[in-house]
């Protein structure tokens, strides 16, 4: 059975994203999945002094670890301030550090969603330019503006045309 590994950009606990990547990963058929918490991965502050006193946290690892036992990898980037999450951020750095190659050329849907009507369309785009340097095999991304317009907690996506848009994405993504 294929195994999904999603999770949201963000460690708040009501996440827009993690709604969003949760019930785009619920959509897949005959698949395992796991839904990561970013909160399950905190560590320091990434520093290049507190990697030479005292190496890649174990929790790195165990984050790289788990994209690699992923045959899809689901993203769904909070913005703060136009920018990957404080907390994302830190978790990027430091596993990169163990592997700079962490996505290993896993398939990766990217989205994002924000209350807005951009839809997290800059983090989007910066990640969008950054995660296949850092080896993911980047097939699909999808934004989703105005999240609390387009989104029902109990059904998903309100908006026909933005389901569509996305039922379409997913029927291409193979993996």
């Amino acid at each position: 059975m294929k195994k999904i590994i999603a999770f949201a950009g963000s460690s708040s606990k009501n996440s827009i994203n993690k709604q969003l990547v949760t019930y785009v990963a619920s959509q897949f058929e005959n698949v395992s999945c796991e839904i990561l918490d970013l909160d399950d991965y905190e560590m320091p502050i990434y520093s290049a002094d507190r990697e030479i006193e005292s190496g890649v946290p174990k929790l790195a690892i165990d984050f790289y670890e788990k994209l690699g036992s992923a045959d899809l990898i689901l993203i769904s980037m909070a913005e703060h301030n136009g920018a990957y999450t404080a907390a994302f951020k830190n978790i990027f750095d430091w596993t990169s550090r163990h592997n700079n190659k962490l996505f290993q050329q896993k398939t990766m849907f990217l989205m994002a969603t924000s209350p807005g009507p951009r839809g997290g369309l800059g983090v989007l785009e910066i990640a969008k330019d950054r995660f296949p340097r850092h080896d993911a095999n980047l097939v699909a991304t999808f934004s989703l503006p105005s999240f609390r317009d387009n989104f029902d907690p109990a059904t998903g996506i309100t908006n026909d045309p933005i389901k569509n848009e996305l039922q379409s994405i997913m029927k291409a993504i193979a993996f």
